[in-house]
Parts: structure tokens; sequence; C-alpha cells
């Protein structure tokens, strides 16, 4: 009891210190890893954290080439790239979105989204075009039928692996950023909806053997939510610039129609006509009627939550707008009768039958004239 006490009290466990020293920590402990690569004793352990394990020499026609696999020592390569990506959201947040606040002066809830959008910019931005970069090279774009050929996909090349590796490392190291960037108890509930959301979908790819399936969803992904924190960056810059939101929103029922339509190709057309349809964990193979099913309806119910999220948002927007545009109208009416009221300016009588009259409807004395 009385070390737990000195514990509460002593400034390395207080939250104060959590909050503006972790990526401090996080660069610490990286430090540890890279140092340990310099001695022979510990550069096996530290390989263990940064480079992907369980790799494989698969014979081709072109000779060797070395794929690899998953397994629980993926675990350590991910806790590894969780403090890497908490050292990257410091930097963004220090030294490009810190200096952008201090110059829009911005409330502490706008403050909060800014931020927000500001490091899904650049997270969407790099895995944009990372992605994009891996489905091109692999061939996947060019050879459709890749996408369920030759399933399980159980061996990967290096950078798909260690994309998805990255990947989870992202939304994984996005639930302590929660609690270091102080988020509101508010908003927890909708980061954490859309954290547990890119966390089961990556995850299921990567386990069920599905990667190739999935990199081409995530493109779509990314690219739709990319546009979305770019409009809303540029809308709190400046709350009359909403024309990327209209840009936004046909992406995003675009790329909504495309993840359903190639979902629908890959599972439940492509899957189901390969020859080997078996439950078979160890081999990496799960493509029975139960499993297709269960995926298409993972997919169907996480495009519709987004789809019902985009509705909702869309006539929120309406709302705001159409309240928007009475108070203008309103205002306006205002300022119109104001100005009539004072043109029209009204005497302190008024004429009856060519007669001036007084306010209480009497005739006002005649002026007498004095005599010379």
């Amino acid at each position: 009891m009385a070390f737990r006490r000195r514990a509460k009290s002593h400034p390395l466990f207080s939250q104060e210190f959590l909050i503006h020293n972790h990526a401090d920590i996080g660069f610490c402990l990286v430090l540890c890893v890279l140092v340990a690569l310099m001695f022979e004793v510990t550069a096996k352990t530290a390989f263990l954290f940064i480079l992907p394990q369980y790799n494989a020499s698969v014979p081709t026609a072109d000779g060797e080439i070395v794929l690899y696999h998953y397994g629980l020592k993926d675990l350590v390569t991910i806790l590894f790239y969780i403090f890497i990506a908490i050292i990257l959201h410091a930097v963004v947040q220090e030294y490009a979105l810190d200096k952008i606040n201090r110059r829009l002066h911005l409330s502490k809830v706008k403050h909060s989204k800014f931020n927000e959008s500001g490091q899904l910019v650049a997270f969407h931005l790099t895995s944009m075009v990372w992605c994009l970069y891996v489905i091109v090279t692999e061939g996947y774009l060019s050879n459709p039928r890749s996408l369920w050929e030759n399933y399980p996909h159980v061996h990967l090349p290096f950078q798909v692996k260690f994309f998805y590796l990255c990947q989870l490392a992202y939304w994984l190291h996005a639930l302590p950023e929660l609690y270091f960037q102080k988020v509101r108890k508010e908003e927890i509930p909708r980061h954490l909806q859309y954290i547990s959301l890119y966390l089961v979908h990556i995850a299921g790819a990567y386990l069920l053997n599905l990667t190739r399936l999935g990199l081409i969803l995530l493109l779509l992904q990314y690219v739709a939510e990319f546009l979305f924190h770019v409009a809303r960056l540029f809308y709190f810059t400046d709350e009359n610039n909403e024309k990327l939101f209209n840009a936004w929103a046909v992406v995003f029922v675009i790329s909504r129609l495309f993840t359903l339509t190639l979902s629908f190709l890959v599972i439940a057309f492509g899957l189901a006509r390969v020859e080997n349809q078996a439950f078979d964990p160890e081999k990496g193979n799960f493509n029975t009627l139960l499993f297709r099913m269960f995926v298409l309806l993972l997919v169907c119910f996480s495009q519709a939550w987004m789809m019902w999220r985009f509705i909702h948002f869309q006539l929120r927007r309406w709302r705001e707008y159409r309240n928007e545009q009475n108070a203008r109208q309103r205002a306006a009416a205002a300022v119109h009768g104001k100005q009539q009221s004072k043109t029209v300016k009204r005497e302190s009588g008024y004429h009856e039958n060519g007669v001036v009259k007084a306010e209480n409807g009497t005739s006002p004395r005649t002026k007498k004239l004095k005599s010379p």
C-alpha cells in the first residue's frame, strides 16, 4: 500500500506527465530497439520488432521468392509500429496543426475536430498512395481474377504484409490517443465506432486471407474519407466553403456502390467457383457457404450503417442550411422595416379633411399675430 501511494504521487505516474510526454516515451522505446540492432546478442530480438516474421522461400518459374504468412509474432511487430505511429502523430500535431490553429483562433469544439481531420488527412493521403502502389505493382488491377483465384492467399509479398501490419498499428494507436488528446466524453463513442470498424475489417481481411480484396476496398474507403476531412478542414477556415462536401457526397455514394459490387463479385461468385471449398484453418482455407454468407453480411451491414450515417449527416446539413436561410431572411426583413420607418417619419399631427389634427384629435390653436 505504501508503494502504491508513492507511485500515485510520483510525477512519472501522473496523468499530466503521460499526456504531455507520451511521444517522448515512445521515442525512447523505439530508440532502444534501434540501438539493440548494433549488438549481436540483441540483434535477433530487435529484428523481431522491426521486420515482419514468418518468411518462407517459395519456388516459382523465375526462381525462389520470399513470401510471408501471419502468426502470433506479428503482435510484437505491431506493438513496435504503434509507438512509431504515436511519434508521427505528435510530429504532425506539433509542427503542422498547432501552428495553423494559432492563426485560425478556433473554438474548443472546432479545435478538436480540426486536429482530428488534420491527422486523418495526413494518414489517408499516405495510405492511398501506398495502397495504390501495392495494388498496381502486384497486378491486382490488371488481373481482377487474381482477387479470388488460388484462394487461400496464405503467402503474402513483403509489401502487402507490411502494409497490413502498419494499418493495424495505426488504428490501434488511435485508442490511447483518445486519452492523450483529451477527447471529450461526448465524442469518444463516435471515435470508437469508426476505429472498431477499421480494425474489424482490416484484421478480418488479414486473418481470413482476403488481403487482395481488402486492399481495393481500403483504397475506395480512404479516397472518400480523404475528401471528407479535406472538406472539413476548408470549412473550418471558411464556413461559406461547402463545395467540397458536395464532391465528397458524390464520391462517397460511388465508393459504396463499388464496394458492394466488388464484394459480391469476389465472394458470392468468384470464391463460390473455386475448386478448393473446405474449412481448413491450418491451411488458411475458410471457403465455405457459411463463411461467404458471414463476410457478405458483415460488408452489407457496415455499408448500410455508413449510408445511414451519411443520410443523417446530409439531413442535418440541410436543416442547418434552412435555419440559416430563414435567419437571414428575418434579419433582412428587420433591416428593411427599420429603413422604411426612418424614411417615412410621422409628423406631430396628421391631416384629416384638409385640417391638421393633433395627436388627441383636436385641431391645433391658431397662432395670434402680434400687432405692429
